[in-house]
C-alpha cells in the first residue's frame, strides 16, 4: 500500500491498467504489487505467495516464467529484438497462425488487444467505405469504441462499468459505435435495418463464460453479411484456450476477421489481426504501421507459445482441470452449506452467489474475495485457467473455498455481512453482455 500511495503521487489513476487497480478485488487486503512469479503463483512485494486465478488478467496460457518460451526468447534476445530491415520470423509466424484459425489467410501484427481491435475496425472501414460500427462485449479504449458513450444513455455502462466518461474523444464521432445486446438475434437486425448500407463491421466477443444461445452467432453472421458488414470476432480472451482453432474453431462459426492478443504468446506483448484474404489485402493500402509490431521478442514468444500449446494440449487440458475445479468447489459449497455455485464453461468458470439483493451480493463477493486472498487465492468470483494450476492449486484452493464459504454462510445467518469486511466493497469489475 505504500507503493500505491507513491504510485498515486506519479502516475495518473496509480496503474496502467484498470483491471489492475486494486479496488477492483479487496482494497488494503488483496496483494497491489507482485515481486516475481513462476507456474501458477506470484509473491508479492511483503512476500506473500498467491495461486493467481486471474492468470494475469487472462494473458498467461502456459504458466509463469515457462521455461521453454522464455528460453527461447532469451536466444533471440541474443540475437537482436528489431532491425532496420524486417525478420523471416513475422512470415513464419503468419504461416502458422495461417495453419492454425481458421478464418487466418493474412495477418496484420500490434502489441495488444485494444490496438489490435483498433487496427480491425480500421480495415473494416476502408474495406466496406462505411463508418459505422455495431458492438457486444469489451474493445479496448481508443476512440472508435468509447465514442458509444458520446450518446447521452451512455451505452458502455452496460457493458463494462458506469461513470466511463470519453474526455478526450472527439464529438464528431457520435453515433458511430453502436452496441447489441449479446443473444437477441432480433435487435440486432433491427439496428441492422435501422442503419442499412451504413455499417463496416459487426464486432463482438464470441463467447465468454457461458455457451451462445443455439444458433445465435450463425444468426449473426447470417445478419452481417446480408447487410455487406464484416463480422470481427475479438478473441482476446478467449483465443487458444479454447482450442487450437480458438472460440471460432470450437464455436463452428468463422468470421471474417478475428483479433487474438492474450493466449498468444504467454505474457509476452503480442497481437495479432487475422481475417480472409479478400478483406486484408486491402490494408496494405491503408496507412497502419508502427515500429514496434513486428519486434522478435513477441514473434518468437508467439511462435513458441502456439507450438507449445498444441504439443502440450493446452487446450484440453484446461478443459479437464475446469470441470475439476468447478466439481471441487460445488462440493465445497455443499459442505458448507451456502447456496453458491460454480458455472459456466469450463476454461472460464465462475461462481454463482444465490443472493437477489444487489447491494448484500456485491457485500458477499467482496467478503469471498478478501477471505480467499488471506488464505492465498489471488483473484475475483471467477477463474482465469492456465496450463500450470494442477493439484496441489486446486486442493490449497478447495480448502480455502470450504472456510471461506463457512465464513460467508455463517454472516448471512446472522446478518454480519458487512461487519465481516475489512475492505470497501469491490467496485465494479468490466461487465459483459457477453456471459
Amino acid at each position: 500500500m505504500d507503493l500505491y500511495r507513491r504510485a498515486m503521487e506519479r502516475i495518473p489513476g496509480a496503474t496502467q491498467l484498470i483491471s489492475r487497480r486494486p479496488n477492483r478485488v479487496a482494497y488494503g487486503v488483496s496483494p497491489v504489487y507482485a515481486a516475481r512469479a513462476a507456474g501458477a503463483r506470484f509473491w508479492d512485494v511483503d512476500g506473500f505467495e498467491y495461486i493467481d486465478w486471474i492468470s494475469a488478467i487472462g494473458a498467461i496460457l502456459l504458466g509463469y516464467a515457462d521455461p521453454v518460451v522464455d528460453d527461447a526468447v532469451r536466444e533471440q534476445i541474443g540475437l537482436g529484438t528489431i532491425y532496420a530491415v524486417n525478420h523471416e520470423l513475422e512470415i513464419e509466424l503468419a504461416e502458422e497462425l495461417a495453419q492454425t484459425i481458421p478464418c487466418a489467410e493474412m495477418v496484420r501484427y500490434a502489441k495488444c488487444g485494444g490496438e489490435a481491435c483498433a487496427i480491425a475496425i480500421r480495415i473494416a472501414r476502408g474495406v466496406t467505405g462505411r463508418d459505422k460500427v455495431l458492438f457486444c462485449g469489451y474493445h479496448g479504449w481508443h476512440d472508435w469504441y468509447l465514442a458509444a458513450n458520446l450518446a447521452g444513455d451512455a451505452h458502455l455502462n452496460a457493458h463494462l462499468f458506469s461513470g466511463i466518461e470519453p474526455i478526450g474523444v472527439p464529438r464528431g464521432l457520435a453515433g458511430t459505435a453502436l452496441p447489441f445486446v449479446y443473444g437477441d438475434l432480433s435487435s440486432l437486425g433491427e439496428l441492422l435495418d435501422r442503419h442499412r448500407g451504413e455499417v463496416a463491421a459487426v464486432i463482438m466477443e464470441p463467447i465468454r463464460s457461458e455457451a451462445p444461445p443455439p444458433g445465435y452467432l450463425q444468426g449473426v453472421a447470417k445478419l452481417a453479411r446480408e447487410q455487406g458488414a464484416l463480422l470481427v470476432f475479438d478473441e482476446v480472451s478467449a483465443g487458444l484456450r479454447y482450442g487450437m482453432g480458438g472460440a471460432q474453431q470450437y464455436l463452428g462459426v468463422i468470421p471474417d476477421m478475428a483479433v487474438f492478443a492474450k493466449s498468444l504468446s504467454n505474457g509476452y506483448p503480442m497481437a495479432a489481426v487475422v481475417g480472409r484474404r479478400d478483406v486484408m489485402e486491402p490494408s496494405a493500402r491503408m496507412f497502419i504501421s508502427s515500429t514496434y509490431w513486428s519486434d522478435t521478442i513477441g514473434l518468437r514468444a508467439a511462435l513458441t507459445t502456439i507450438r507449445e500449446a498444441r504439443r502440450r494440449d493446452v487446450s484440453g487440458q484446461l478443459w479437464r482441470f475446469g470441470a475439476e475445479l468447478k466439481r471441487t468447489l460445488d462440493r465445497a459449497a455443499a459442505e458448507s452449506g451456502l447456496n453458491v455455485r460454480c458455472r459456466g464453461v469450463d476454461v472460464h468458470p465462475s461462481l454463482d452467489f444465490a443472493i437477489d439483493a444487489p447491494e448484500l451480493k456485491g457485500e458477499v463477493t467482496t467478503l469471498y474475495i478478501q477471505e480467499m486472498a488471506k488464505r492465498g487465492c489471488h483473484g475475483y468470483a471467477s477463474f482465469y485457467l492456465n496450463a500450470a494450476q494442477g493439484p496441489a492449486e486446486l486442493e490449497q484452493t478447495a480448502l480455502a473455498a470450504r472456510e471461506t464459504f463457512s465464513l460467508i454462510r455463517d454472516a448471512l445467518d446472522t446478518g454480519t455481512v458487512p461487519q465481516r469486511l475489512e475492505c470497501s466493497i469491490q467496485q465494479d469489475a468490466f461487465r459483459r453482455l457477453v456471459r
